[in-house]
């Protein structure tokens, strides 16, 4: 079972690297880099290349560990004791089984996608050590122990918005996407958009890593907005010529697609004065 990229999807060595290393040390993967690098994806194409189904468990700041597991929902179990249900003798009917507890009792190998770990609180990954670890918990309600049938390959991205605990980075096996350089890039452009014209494509990207480079740059833009900028240069028919910025303006056309808040707008405005000043 090995991972080396899909059609849809491209992997630098490193990265397949990565994930077979994770898959055979049958640990979960954690994986950072900056929005928009196709972390999220990347649980997706694993899941396709290997032939297997996917779990995903998005997470939010209120996101709790034990919703991953299973939820009681007590409230209801006593208002249905209230109006005489008999589903009220089975505590099984008031339990939602969460991510972990699908992804455990799935009677093949999965792949269980955790979503930007780094948005939930502080303890939240330490409340999942010994569940990833052991790959089984414990239901209080009922008594019983839910052990993975088949250890799920387990992808965990991050944002790196907050630091993760040490304990827990201990029990995953780490990589970090890096921003692809021009050539990786050329290649990932070909795959969304294919047959673009090489001179159009030199010159946007050109101007898409000037922009990037740029000091002072609130948001740099990332890998699914350059392409979502591309996107809309072949639907104006733009050709190489139009993208080149006169000293009016330092903004690129369109540069909706590329910058995404008013300081950074402001700020290529306040280039284009000065560098009209200096002549």
């Amino acid at each position: 079972m090995k991972f080396q990229g899909t059609e849809k999807y491209v992997a630098t060595d490193d990265l397949t690297i990565a994930v077979n290393a994770a898959v055979t040390l049958e640990r979960p993967l954690l994986v950072k880099g900056e929005p928009g690098t196709g972390k999220t994806e990347l649980a997706r194409q694993i899941a396709d290349a290997l032939g297997l189904n996917m779990l995903e468990w998005n997470i939010k700041s209120t996101t709790r560990a034990q919703q991953g597991l299973y939820e009681y929902d007590a409230v209801s179990r006593l208002r249905d004791s209230q109006l005489g249900d008999e589903r009220v003798h089975d505590v099984r009917n008031y339990l939602k089984k969460g991510k972990l507890w699908e992804a455990f009792e799935a009677g093949e190998k999965v792949v269980l996608l955790i979503d930007e770990i780094d948005k939930a609180d502080i303890e939240f990954p330490n409340d999942l050590l010994q569940e990833l670890d052991k790959m089984e918990f414990h239901v209080y309600e009922t008594g019983e122990t839910i052990k993975a049938r088949q250890r799920p390959i387990v992808i965990i991205t991050s944002n790196n918005e907050k630091e993760l605990p040490d304990a827990f980075l201990r029990r995953c096996f780490f990589h970090y996407i890096r921003f692809p350089d021009t050539e990786t890039m050329k290649k990932i452009v070909e795959v969304h958009h294919p047959g673009i014209k090489d001179a159009l494509l030199t010159t946007a990207l050109t101007q898409f890593y000037e922009v990037r480079d740029t000091p002072g740059l609130k948001k740099k833009p990332s890998t699914s907005e350059v392409l979502d900028w591309l996107k809309l240069l072949l639907a104006e028919d733009l050709s190489p010529e139009d993208l080149r910025r006169d000293g009016a303006s330092a903004l690129p056309k369109l540069h909706g697609a590329l910058l995404k808040n008013e300081q950074d707008v402001h700020l290529f405005e306040r280039l284009a004065f000065m560098a009209r000043g200096q002549r």
